[in-house]
């Protein structure tokens, strides 16, 4: 039976829309059938990209605890009270923020997530407020709600309340690993190792990633009216770096990504995905199915094995066997598809003969040399190591294969100082490669290197710091590296070195100090004092990585204790009204850090005359700025108010 609209009251006494007040039952039954499709859709999107995926697995997780609710309700013979029609009008639209959010973290710019992660952290938080919101002022009394129901449905409000911004340490690292590729412009090798753990991290290795990152950028940029902000512009170079590493050419960033060489004659043909070995992104000449069931191009696995890998490339999974069979089945149907589309393939023994020619038979004699008594030939055998190890990936494979690493960790013992500058360099070079990484800490190379940190020449400290850097992307090596006494050196360095030297040093501190022992040993080795120098010589152009490692510092309660709250707090006061807009956005989250743990650092706050310049930044800073700005300020505002109240009543 309709009824006539009239405005309704909810539990809370709040006058309802006149729209939401006096539903129809068709109304209500397409309500709860909307609803419950909303639910039905987002359980089927599967698997969510690597940001935020443990949020997506929770709301969906939440979302599906109010079936049983609205299948209730779906029952009710009598019509709904006006204030549950509202409810469930608020509870609609909260599903449809959720949807649309878990569809971009489903299929969206893995780049962007990555780069606005604390705004898709935002967003998430809203829609757990909505929800929250929507079933609190729920009428289950009136509905007649079963108690069981009725319980499930509060236990969900209260999971809901509870829920508190999170990051895990390898999307803190994520974020590091961003931030350090977007501030400089240096051709390091140790950025070209953030850059590849990046592109590992974020699934952007292969042909088919990078053309669905390429197609979920365009239609982001196209969402955004086809502007192209700060923020699109630094996700386009970002892509444009992902395809460099896997050889695609692409001039702007957002081109479609090239096809190999053989098909630049073909360039409308469309290569099926499966027709692409995941490590080459070339078409298989000889496929072969490895344990894990995964096709790989049987040159390029067999490389893979005989530089001692146990696992799949792809998939990661440890191989139960290392035998390769071969896939007729796909072979036969790429070389039809060959000869229907005039592809010509380079046969087998054509990419034999030319792998030979790349230089990798000088390795086994270079690694041998080593070796030698005679310490000319040994240096320059690791001069030419590090410099085959410094661009060529399969050079760094092969290299370890032929047992170049204890080779060159037992020349760090060597007296001669500039022996060991390149051969740590070279050992920088080489722990690019994921699996050296744990090859030449096995070696026990940490400590030696360690000792070249401390009293090696000036290009070698700098090379050790950034070799320890590229090591402790291993979160095993992080606590080796601190528990061999490898902090001290680095904050000398980080005091003592060039700017060369000062950077390599904070980018290893940072990395190191997620690892919460870490940061108590950088604070007994002195790095607060350092940190302060950076912060004051505004020539070094270091104070968002010193602000950086002081974020981390203010979440235990030894680096709070070891800052001094006025000179401190001043510092950073200023850094806010002269600053980049990325030094505020640092400085304005360090103080955000500080005072949610320790208020007395935001009464300090206040004597500076910090909030005006703060209220600007919540005006007209970055998004990720303007939100820190926000919450800050509401700190300062609830600090305030005991003062207000204390000053009336005298």
């Amino acid at each position: 039976m309709e009824k006539t609209p009239v405005a309704g009251v909810d539990q809370g006494g709040r006058v309802l829309d006149e729209e939401a007040a006096g539903p129809r039952e068709d109304d209500v039954d397409d309500l709860i059938l909307e609803l419950l499709e909303t639910i039905h859709s987002v359980s089927s999107f599967g698997d969510y990209r690597r940001m935020h995926r443990k949020e997506c697995f929770s709301l969906v997780r939440w979302m599906k605890l109010v079936v049983p609710m609205l299948e209730e309700i779906k029952e009710l013979q009598d019509p709904i009270p006006d204030a549950a029609y509202h409810r469930l009008c608020c509870l609609h639209k909260a599903f449809t923020a959720a949807r649309k959010l878990l569809r971009c973290c489903h299929d969206g710019s893995k780049i962007y997530l990555a780069l606005e992660s604390e705004a898709v952290m935002g967003r998430f938080h809203m829609v757990y407020e909505k929800i929250k919101e929507s079933l609190d002022g729920m009428p289950y009394e009136q509905l007649g709600i079963t108690d069981e129901v009725k319980e499930q449905v509060e236990l969900l409000s209260l999971q809901l309340k509870r829920a508190k911004r999170r990051t895990d340490t390898q999307d803190m690292e994520l974020a590091m690993d961003l931030m350090v590729l977007l501030s400089q412009n240096q051709d390091r090798n140790a950025d070209g190792a953030i850059l590849e753990r990046l592109a590992k991290n974020l699934e952007l290795q292969t042909l088919p990633d990078l053309r669905a990152e390429t197609m979920a950028i365009k239609k982001l940029i196209k969402e955004r009216g086809g502007q192209s902000g700060e923020s699109a512009r630094q996700i386009v170079d970002m892509l444009g770096k992902f395809k460099q590493i896997a050889g695609i050419e692409d001039s702007n960033g957002l081109d479609d990504v090239a096809l190999p060489k053989y098909l630049e004659k073909c360039p409308s043909l469309m290569i099926p995905n499966d027709f692409l070995c995941p490590v080459t992104l070339e078409i298989m000449v000889d496929p072969v199915i490895v344990a894990s069931g995964q096709t790989y191009e049987r040159r390029s696995i067999q490389k893979w094995l005989d530089a001692g890998h146990r696992t799949c490339p792809k998939s990661r999974q440890i191989l139960a066997h290392l035998s390769l069979a071969p896939n007729y089945a796909l072979r036969n149907v790429i070389h039809n598809w060959c000869e229907k589309n005039k592809i010509e393939l380079l046969k087998r023994e054509q990419i034999e003969d030319s792998d030979s020619l790349d230089g990798k038979e000088d390795i086994p004699t270079l690694v041998e040399q080593l070796s030698s008594i005679h310490l000319d030939v040994q240096r320059k055998a690791v001069k030419k190591i590090r410099s085959l190890s410094r661009e060529n990936p399969e050079n760094r494979v092969a290299i370890a294969k032929h047992d170049g690493i204890p080779a060159l960790v037992s020349l760090l013992n060597y007296p001669d100082s500039k022996l060991k500058e390149h051969t740590v360099t070279a050992l920088l070079n080489l722990s690019i490669d994921e699996l050296n990484k744990r090859l030449i800490a096995k070696e026990d190379a940490i400590p030696l290197i360690i000792e070249i940190l401390k009293n090696g020449t000036v290009g070698g400290k700098e090379n050790s710091a950034a070799t320890l850097f590229s090591l402790s992307m291993l979160d095993e090596n992080k606590e080796l590296i601190g528990s061999t006494n490898g902090i001290p050196p680095l904050v000398d360095l980080l005091q003592n070195g060039t700017i060369r030297g000062k950077k390599d040093a904070a980018t290893a501190l940072f990395n190191l100090l997620l690892n919460s022992k870490n940061k108590v040993r950088a604070i007994n080795a002195g790095i607060v004092k350092p940190l302060h120098t950076l912060l004051d010589d505004r020539n070094l152009g270091m104070e968002d990585e010193a602000l950086s490692i002081f974020l981390l510092l203010a979440s235990r309660p030894e680096g709070r204790g070891a800052i001094e709250k006025h000179s401190f707090i001043e510092k950073l006061v200023r850094l806010i009204k002269e600053g980049t807009s990325k030094t505020k956005e640092c400085a304005v989250a360090v103080l955000l850090e500080l005072g949610s743990h320790d208020a007395s650092f935001t009464s300090t706050l206040m004597q500076f005359g910090a909030f005006e310049h703060i209220c600007e930044i919540e005006r007209s800073g970055t998004n990720r700025a303007q939100r820190k700005a926000k919450t800050l300020l509401q700190l300062m505002r609830q600090c305030q108010l005991p003062r207000s109240l204390a000053r009336l009543k005298s």
